[in-house]
């Protein structure tokens, strides 16, 4: 993987991605010269063209970010990569269509946009044909050697064996653990020389799965591995690099205190992020005022009450503060006290079932992220009720609160709609992540990728 601004990219990822914004550039080409041909122009040299190209393919190429083009389903399945494509493509040639509107013979050309539209398409999809299988091939995935054989290693075995997975699992050395899981694992006493043995496995990578480490760190052979110039890992670092999470099972506060994160350098970036907040939200405030005041009057034709919904939440530092929605439930849906929303919940009326699924109903949000209460990336800000239980059921679930919450975050686009505290577990193993790795980098993927979410919102409740 490679690690850019404190996030990482798979090889093939990053390789495919290279690839792909090449050929949008000279789908651009092609459908310049195609056009330009067909009513007798003189094409002229493509150096006067470099702007447009890459602006065409840079939007495009970012649309198809957006829609989840590089997610490990669309990597292996040529069906669900061509989906998101054609998706990613209109998407991207409307945007262009719009920006040429906008700003009439200083950008793109409208009169190409079908010719791209088609040549990219062809040439993604006729790519994707290519190197499908090359790309999951071991040629990208990492040799990993496992020290351990209790539930640790098993864990890794597990997601090692997923289709998506960038690594592959070549030994398991059992360290004399009782509880022995993997029984292919080779017991430690029977390699005379483990750092020889790395060598001759071409092992790049060992990650430490012990049970117990207290006085039992095989110190020696970490020390000889690690010379040899093979990197070293603990378990929990493993498994929040390659899941994007922190894993609750395995970490303690001396981890979450001497692991890379948390970096200080983050005050620029928050003043930089409140800045983008303030303009953003004032933009989209002006653009979406007419769709909310639509829906305001069609919650207060569809039920009684009133149009939006006022709630108390737990904000920065576990500061209280109101969060302003779109009414989508009936007015006495709390009369029995605050829980979950849950599937097809029968306290939802027709209009909030819709606006729930498109999101429509948390664009008033966006007041209070212009107020600063909320920003547009972070987690999930929840009513001081559940946070009082989840609290008492899940260890460092305080820390999330060291970050503004947002309208839309990291846990968001990982993982459904949490309904129980499993649920709220699972979300605070990103919602750490975040919090840990917090870069504007990370902000962007994020706000990209709520466009697959928002498009395809199978966590909506």
């Amino acid at each position: 993987m490679i690690r850019l601004f404190k996030h990482y990219i798979p090889h093939a990822v990053l390789l495919l991605g290279m690839l792909d914004f090449a050929l949008l550039v000279i789908a651009s080409e092609s459908a310049w010269q195609l056009r330009a041909n067909q009513i007798g122009m003189d094409p002229g040299p493509i150096e006067g063209r470099w702007v447009p190209l890459v602006g065409s393919a840079s939007v495009v190429w970012l649309a198809m970010i957006a829609v989840g083009v590089y997610g490990p389903y669309a990597l292996r399945s040529l069906r669900f990569a061509s989906a998101r494509l054609l998706v990613a493509i209109s998407l991207g040639i409307i945007a262009l269509a719009a920006i040429d509107w906008i700003l009439p013979g200083e950008t793109f050309w409208r009169s190409t946009l079908l010719y791209a539209m088609g040549l990219s398409i062809l040439v993604l999809i006729a790519d994707r044909l290519l190197l499908n299988s090359f790309l999951g091939s071991s040629a990208f995935r990492r040799r990993v050697m496992v020290l351990g054989a209790g539930d640790r290693a098993q864990r890794l075995r597990v997601l090692g064996d997923r289709p998506e997975s960038g690594f592959a699992i070549v030994s398991y050395i059992s360290m004399g653990e009782a509880d022995r899981v993997v029984e292919e694992a080779i017991a430690r006493d029977a390699i005379h020389d483990l750092g020889r043995f790395v060598e001759n496995l071409g092992v790049t990578e060992v990650v430490l799965a012990l049970e117990e480490r207290r006085n039992s760190l095989p110190l020696s052979d970490l020390l000889r591995i690690k010379t040899k110039g093979v990197h070293v890992n603990d378990f929990s670092s493993f498994i929040e690099r390659e899941t994007g999470r922190v894993d609750l099972d395995t970490v303690n506060p001396s981890w979450l205190i001497f692991s890379d994160g948390f970096s200080s350098s983050r005050i620029l970036s928050s003043a930089a992020k409140r800045v983008f907040d303030i303009i953003a939200s004032l933009i989209l405030l002006l653009l979406t005022f007419p769709i909310i005041a639509i829906f305001a009057v069609l919650v207060k034709l569809d039920s009684k009450g009133p149009a939006f919904f006022r709630q108390k939440r737990v904000g920065l530092y576990g500061e209280p503060f109101y969060l302003v929605k779109l009414r989508s439930m009936r007015v006495d849906a709390e009369k029995d006290g605050v829980k979950w929303a849950s599937e097809n919940d029968d306290r939802i009326t027709r209009v909030g079932r819709f606006i729930r699924k498109v999101r429509i109903d948390e664009l008033p949000q966006t007041w209070s992220v212009l107020k600063g209460e909320m920003s547009f990336v972070g987690p999930r800000p929840e009513v001081p009720k559940f946070v009082d239980d989840l609290q008492e059921e899940i260890r460092f679930y305080g820390e999330r609160h060291m970050v503004k919450p947002g309208i839309t975050g990291w846990a968001q686009i990982n993982y459904p709609y949490g309904a129980s505290i499993e649920d709220g577990r699972k979300k605070l193993e990103y919602d750490l992540y975040y919090a840990k790795n917090y870069t504007p980098f990370l902000d962007f993927v994020i706000l990209l990728q709520t466009v697959r979410v928002v498009l395809w919102p199978e966590g909506a409740r």
